[in-house]
């Protein structure tokens, strides 16, 4: 599946080509399109199995009776889609299913997955930065969230994809504050065959960004992701830093960071929308990577990122494979879950 590609633009010379990222959802080629189904469906087995896995019994029978939505209210809920999320979503399908005089299960069903959909393809969701026209020859993705959230695995399940797809790729190794974080970034980044931009333990992880995106101007990168330190959301200190190294990159790129990435771990379920309400609060998260979302059987909290926080979801953790990571596609994953 390719996340980053190459394509001629108007001031390319003749059969040239001049690097745009584009999203790898926009017009994919079959074999794209069959793998992320069949990532989707990966991720989200769990899920099917448990809370959603109720859904087929429901829309089973002929008419959709009343004493039926208070079931599906609770497999929303339940799911981790959150009260809040699922009785919007309930009430407009509710809505619907009245204006129309629906009584028939199927076309209930259709109006579900509808809604759902609309959940996550809400207005104010938009494009990731590598879809826009107007993309920077340089294009600078931070990667932020808390320990233990699979931060730096995703981050090397991105850095195979964009390196696979032939971009130059350079990490920073911001994280300086835990001993072993730069040497395990070294690591990966030698897996994939990245460079690694790194400081001392302990050093300041604004210098760490500083010499990142001058190693990238300078290599003429294409692609540059910076790791940081797997900050607790409750700590003021450490949100600061995340700011200031903010600045640092909009010194250098007044239109920096394109990507303020939250790596969230889908099995912590609503405690991630916290998480997530305090990252934007302090530095603006523009999207999440779903991470693990395999392990769990509630991956109904992608629709409360959505709709509570108005964040759209990136990619989606499939599994435990470097090539276990999937651009996030709302019919993709709604017709996962309904099946």
């Amino acid at each position: 599946m390719r996340f980053w590609r190459k394509k001629p633009t108007d001031s390319a010379e003749p059969g040239g080509d001049v690097a745009v990222v584009d999203a790898v959802v926009d017009g994919t080629s079959a074999d794209d399109a069959s793998e992320l189904h069949e990532q989707t469906e990966r991720a989200l087995e769990r899920t099917k199995r448990g809370f959603f896995g109720r859904l087929g019994g429901l829309f089973e029978r002929a008419d959709f009776t009343d004493d039926l939505w208070d079931v599906l209210e609770e497999i929303l809920v339940s799911s981790d889609a959150g009260v809040a999320t699922a009785e919007a979503i309930l009430g407009a399908v509710r809505k619907r299913t009245k204006a129309e005089g629906v009584k028939q299960s199927a076309r209930v069903r259709q109006i579900l997955r509808e809604e759902l959909v609309a959940v996550l393809e809400e207005p104010g969701l938009e494009l990731p930065a590598w879809s826009r026209p107007e993309q920077p020859p340089l294009l600078i993705l931070l990667v932020i969230g808390v320990n233990g959230a699979g931060k730096t695995t995703s981050i090397a399940k991105l850095s195979h994809a964009f390196a696979r797809d032939g971009a130059t790729v350079i990490l920073g190794a911001a994280d300086t504050f835990r001993a072993a974080a730069s040497d395990q970034l070294k690591v990966w980044g030698d897996r994939v065959g990245v460079r690694v931009v790194a400081h001392q333990p302990g050093s300041d992880p604004g210098a760490v960004v500083f010499d990142t995106l001058q190693a990238a101007d300078n290599g003429r990168a294409d692609i540059v992701i910076i790791d940081t330190a797997g900050r607790l959301h409750t700590k003021t200190n450490l949100m600061e830093e995340l700011k200031k190294m903010n600045r640092i990159i909009q010194r250098n790129h007044p239109d920096g960071p394109h990507e303020t990435l939250l790596v969230l771990d889908a099995t912590t379920g609503q405690n991630g929308l916290a998480q997530a309400r305090t990252f934007t609060e302090a530095v603006g998260v523009t999207g999440i990577i779903l991470a693990k979302l395999d392990g769990t059987a509630r991956g109904g909290i992608a629709f409360a990122i959505a709709h509570e926080l108005k964040i759209p979801v990136r990619f989606i953790g499939t599994g435990e494979r470097m090539e276990d990571l999937a651009p996030f596609d709302a019919h993709e994953f709604v017709d996962s879950l309904l099946g």
